[in-house]
């Protein structure tokens, strides 16, 4: 008997597996609201389904949160937005639970609804919903009430306004600091959606009381009001209001106030405007480069490039620079791994003369960093640098550490510079580049770690592909066809790769007299993972190759091959002969 047929079923079913011990089949059960509901039809869901949920009473928190996520897309279920309240009571229920992660998505889910509601709707359900929430007894339900607010307060009536006004206040002045934090987190939301003379008087108000709260969590979650409410004050309002308590902030006795004021700096900057910035926040700013605790200077010098573009260079190097060179032999590693990922934006902020008396010695200092994120935060962005001083002066200063730091002892280190080579062959160019560097592309081939060795084949295709296949012909292709004979197979395999990489740079002429050969020797190797990845290199090159070549040369080995002892060589030796046989027939 089907669902439909039986109008009964669906709703004794979820009763019955609502009730049950197993969670998993209670959760399933939630899951499935959507299709219960449309077997019910809008009118029974809204009758029976709704307050069915309304009365449940599961003590599993993940079954709760399943259903307030649920039932913030129910509306079309119930009949429409029309009908869009009667999925408010039970939000209201899961709004005073004890779980904060049900708690915010039973939030989540009334705002949603309340966005589509019709005004009078709102006026009528939701706006009292917010408000006996607001003076819940328990705190869980005042917690909840403050995410609410910005959805209620735009369609209320004046005087039901200013009833939710001074509910926020209340709410931002409550005993228990939950609440207040809940409060302090909202603010920023609630505040765009209030009148700006009541933005300035009362919410102003309430923001100064939340930026002096005896508990650093509720302060901490001021800090992100400033910006917030520095976006809705006029310029000359948000220097009164907001930039003292910023000031303020940078010198909270709470490490977490002044890492937040840190972290949001560049946010709270663009509040007050820059010439604010220049004048009242550049102490600050010098005050959190040089803080006691080490997450606080961590957090200050990630923003210092962007704190830089807002002030001049000048202000910049007598202000900011020397803070930069004692961050940059700070006793902490990362601190100099913060600093190393954004100082070299610097540079196009400080102009040629400044990059190079003032900037490069840091950079050179890190560069030689014991820590290697340091160095890889560096080396990452070295071009920041060459579109301000030039290769020339950056080749001079900094190449002898790069090729230093081809050879570190760490292999991420060693990866993020070939990584990095291309760029600098673009930048160099290919005299320069081969001289100083061109060793180093065919050292790596031979490296212990696999990626190293991976990265470097890759890096001589993207070399031929900048420099040409007549340069690869000249001081590529030598090179590497003399390590095939390397007597350890793993480099043997690797220059496999590199051929399979370069042939299609090449071009058909060079691949048929110069690389096939190589391959066709290296399928004679005593080790199968050789002869496997010959198959592989051969199925990857036919196409390059002319037919008769395919013909002559390839298919032979490929047989040969696919009657290895091996198992793996005769498939994959297998496996290649077949793609051959399908381009040939789709041809």
């Amino acid at each position: 008997m089907s669902m439909v047929d039986e109008p009964l079923y669906p709703i004794a079913v979820l009763i019955d597996e609502l009730k049950n011990d197993d969670i998993q089949l209670r959760l399933n059960s939630i899951r499935k609201l959507s299709t219960i509901a449309r077997a019910l039809g809008e009118e029974r869901t809204r009758r029976e389904l709704i307050p069915f949920l309304g009365e449940n009473n599961d003590d599993d928190d993940e079954v709760l949160l399943a259903m307030a996520e649920e039932l913030g897309v129910f509306i079309p279920f119930v009949g429409g937005v029309e009908h869009a309240h009667v999925l408010l009571p039970p939000l209201e229920m899961l709004c005073t639970v004890e779980e904060t992660c049900v708690r915010d998505k039973a939030v989540e889910s009334l705002c949603r609804i309340g966005l589509q509601m019709r005004e009078s709707d709102l006026v009528e359900y939701f706006i009292p919903l917010v408000k006996r929430l607001a003076s819940g007894e328990w705190f869980t339900a005042r917690v909840s009430s403050c995410g609410l607010f910005h959805i209620a307060y735009p369609s209320a009536p004046e005087m039901s306004k200013i009833e939710l006004r001074s509910m926020y206040s209340l709410l931002c002045q409550d005993d228990m600091p939950m609440v207040r934090r809940s409060a302090a987190s909202n603010l920023g939301k609630y505040a765009a959606t209030v009148e700006y003379a009541h933005l300035k008087a009362d919410t102003m108000s309430i923001f100064e009381d939340l930026t002096k709260d005896d508990q650093d969590s509720v302060r901490l979650l001021a800090v992100e009001g400033c910006a917030a409410l520095g976006k809705l004050l006029e310029p000359q309002d948000c220097v009164t209001h907001i930039l003292p308590v910023i000031v303020n902030f940078s010198q909270d006795k709470s490490w977490r106030v002044r890492y937040m004021v840190a972290n949001q700096l560049y946010e709270l900057c663009e509040a007050v405007g820059p010439e604010p910035t220049r004048t009242e926040l550049v102490p600050a700013y010098v005050r959190l480069l040089r803080d006691n605790e080490a997450e606080v200077r961590i957090a200050a010098a990630g923003k210092v490039t962007k704190f830089c573009r807002i002030l001049n260079p000048d202000l910049s190097i007598q202000h900011i620079l020397p803070c930069v060179k004692e961050l940059s032999t700070d006793s902490l590693q990362h601190v100099r791994s913060a600093l190393a990922s954004v100082i070299m934006g610097m540079a196009p902020v400080l102009g040629k003369d400044a990059t190079i008396e003032q900037l490069l010695p840091i950079f050179l200092s890190l560069l030689k960093d014991e820590f290697p994120d340091v160095r890889l935060n560096i080396i990452s962005k070295l071009d920041q640098v060459n579109q301000v001083i030039g290769i020339n002066l950056l080749s001079q200063s900094l190449l002898p550490a790069i090729v230093e730091l081809a050879e570190d002892r760490h292999w991420r280190v060693r990866l993020a510079i070939i990584e990095y080579i291309p760029l600098l062959a673009s930048q160099l160019g290919v005299g320069f580049f081969y001289d100083k560097l061109g060793a180093l592309c065919m050292q790596w081939l031979q490296d212990k770690v696999h990626s190293i060795r991976e990265a470097a084949a890759n890096n001589l295709k993207r070399l031929a592909e900048e420099f040409g296949p007549e340069w690869a012909m000249q001081h590529i292709i030598p090179q590497v066809l003399e390590m095939i004979s390397n007597p350890h197979y793993l480099y043997r395999m690797t220059i496999l790769h590199a051929i399979s990489l370069l042939a299609p740079v090449m071009g058909s002429e060079i691949t048929r007299s110069e690389l096939l050969p190589i391959v066709i020797t290296a399928s004679k190797d005593r080790v199968p993972n050789i002869k496997f990845n010959v198959a592989k290199v051969l199925e990857s090159i036919f196409p390059i190759v002319d037919q008769s070549v395919v013909e002559k040369t390839i298919r032979p080995s490929l047989v040969e091959l696919s009657e290895d002892p091996d198992v793996d060589v005769r498939f994959f030796s297998n496996q290649a002969l077949h793609a051959m046989d399908h381009v040939m027939m789709s041809s």
